[in-house]
């Protein structure tokens, strides 16, 4: 998964976090759907029903929580501005914890892909979830 022209980090940092976030979460759930489709046999109702407690705010938590030490300052940053965001939504399926932390997650997501720092993300992604 590549962008075709990635933003400069700057400009990318300069972005609104839940922004950010709209476009992470997007990132990570293709990141979560290929790796449940090359790696399992299952129907796609099985599939899907994996994929959501991936992609749910309570299971971005938990990625979280995985990669957490695995982050460079900068990208502790990006994930701060993300959780501390003033957010339009509420979920209704998780914690008020585990919402703001999976914007920060999903913030994280969307300025590594936006940047074009794939490998990157990647390596989060493949570090955080076994």
């Amino acid at each position: 998964m590549q962008i075709e022209e990635p933003l400069d980090r700057e400009r990318a940092r300069q972005m609104n976090p839940v922004v950010l976030a709209f476009v992470g979460d997007a990132a990570y759930t293709l990141c979560v759907r290929t790796k449940l489709a090359c790696e399992h046999g299952c129907k796609t109702g099985e599939l899907n029903r994996f994929a959501t407690e991936k992609v749910s705010a309570r299971g971005q938590s938990e990625a979280l929580e995985r990669i957490l030490p695995l982050l460079t300052e900068e990208e502790a940053d990006i994930f701060r501005r993300g959780r501390n965001a003033k957010k339009p939504t509420r979920s209704k399926h998780a914690s008020v914890t585990e919402y703001v932390r999976s914007t920060g997650f999903e913030a994280l997501f969307g300025y590594l892909y936006l940047t074009g720092d794939t490998a990157r993300l990647e390596q989060l992604f493949f570090g955080g979830n076994d």
